[in-house]
């Protein structure tokens, strides 16, 4: 029997390296097998034609810096009930992510053990409700304690090549980045573990400045964390991490691209400094996005959102409550960067930043991971990951006014 395919019809497409206007995406099970104008495709008996009109479509956003979603802290993986991470997964999948990695924050060596180890277990299963989960990253313990962020000062630790080995052998492979900071004593002792066994070292949370950062590089870092955020601030006699971040085009950079993290003009300055394959928009979002105001936690910290302000008991930004859906629609109003460009941010240049080769791209041979949105608001319309629909905003809106109409009873 002949395999079913589904075409989907939309106004316009971002592959992100072509616009292709009045598109349709050709899907068999979970692959694409073609991409073009709408009228090059046959609408036949053994094709399901889903009409999107009034859609545009991108590839599936991949999130590579986030703690946590709809409840969930990577962290405190081990606390929760059976299968807790869904909870993450499909509050994703309704922003259009479709790939992430659950972010590790430094915590005692005997609970981060346990995170790495529960997530790679997870990993190897291979089951996701909703966006898929590509590996993890570990954002320290391997940091600076004034470049701490909210993270608790007990469980920032020096360079221990042995407690590093113990977190690569729990992670089995699935370890995708490594936050660190490259001024501490064996930096590029960590490095060199981490490139051997495929992890990115990714700088910051760091004080380091020129020469320590080179001596890095040199090493094989080639990736920044939250830029200019837990780094110096730009100064015009001082080179520092975050100089070389902007200006070392061999650094790719992420950005929180929230409005609470970084002025817009911050935004265009990196924009207009770095290659454009170079800038990889995240969320660094916590539990507490897709939900209320209230107290959550990240790791051992608890924090305070309030009007989606995520802030720890000092008043530190702690991560935040953003989705990969808002920070599309703030680089498009803050960055000089034609679409097709800004589509990469949250997509192909993460999928390469972690060395995933079948996604982030829409074109024949690569996953179908698939993003559409409304034209009209720029929200998320369809959520499509391994060529299944995992989130439809028209039946998630019915089921919504079904249940405020059951509390109205």
């Amino acid at each position: 029997m002949k395999k079913r395919r589904t075409l989907y019809v939309i106004d316009y497409c971002l592959t992100p390296k072509e616009h292709i206007v009045n598109a349709a995406i050709l899907c068999e099970k979970d692959e694409i097998l073609a991409i073009g104008g709408e009228s090059a495709f046959e609408r036949d008996a053994s094709v399901d034609v889903i009409d999107l009109k009034n859609t545009y479509a991108l590839p599936g956003f991949i999130d590579t810096h986030i703690h946590g979603a709809g409840g969930f802290d990577s962290n405190n993986i081990c606390n929760e009930c059976d299968n807790p991470i869904d909870k993450m997964t499909l509050a994703l999948a309704s922003h259009g992510v479709t790939s992430f990695l659950p972010t590790i924050v430094s915590d005692t060596p005997e609970k981060m053990l346990t995170s790495v180890a529960t997530i790679a277990e997870i990993c190897k299963r291979g089951y996701s409700a909703g966006a898929k989960i590509a590996g993890m990253h570990l954002e320290g313990p391997f940091i600076a304690p004034k470049k701490r962020g909210s993270q608790k000062q007990d469980n920032i630790m020096k360079i221990d090549m042995g407690f590093a080995r113990e977190l690569v052998r729990a992670g089995e492979g699935f370890i995708k980045i490594m936050t660190f900071a490259p001024e501490l004593d064996s930096a590029c002792d960590l490095v060199n573990l981490m490139m051997a066994h495929d992890i990115n070292p990714s700088m910051g949370h760091s004080l380091a400045m020129e020469e320590d950062v080179i001596r890095a590089i040199d090493a094989g870092a080639r990736r920044c964390t939250h830029l200019y955020n837990g780094m110096p601030a730009l100064h015009q006699r001082l080179s520092s991490l975050t100089t070389i971040a902007l200006t070392d085009d061999r650094i790719a950079v992420e950005m929180i691209l929230d409005g609470f993290h970084l002025n817009q003009r911050m935004v265009t300055l990196a924009c207009r400094a770095k290659p454009k394959n170079k800038i990889i928009g995240v969320s660094d979002a916590i539990q507490a996005t897709d939900l209320n105001d209230g107290i959550y936690h990240l790791g051992e910290s608890e924090i305070n959102v309030q009007d989606g302000l995520s802030t720890d008991e000092h008043g530190v930004i702690a991560g935040s409550t953003l989705t990969l859906e808002k920070g599309w629609g703030y680089l498009n109003t803050f960055s000089p960067l034609p679409k097709t460009d800004i589509s990469a941010c949250f997509s192909i240049n993460p999928a390469k930043d972690i060395g995933l080769s079948n996604t982030g791209e829409l074109q024949p041979g690569k996953k179908a991971d698939i993003t559409f949105f409304d034209k009209e608001t720029n929200k998320v319309a369809l959520t499509v990951i391994d060529g299944k629909i995992v989130y439809n905003h028209e039946d998630h809106t019915q089921m919504l006014k079904r249940i405020v109409n059951r509390n109205e009873i």
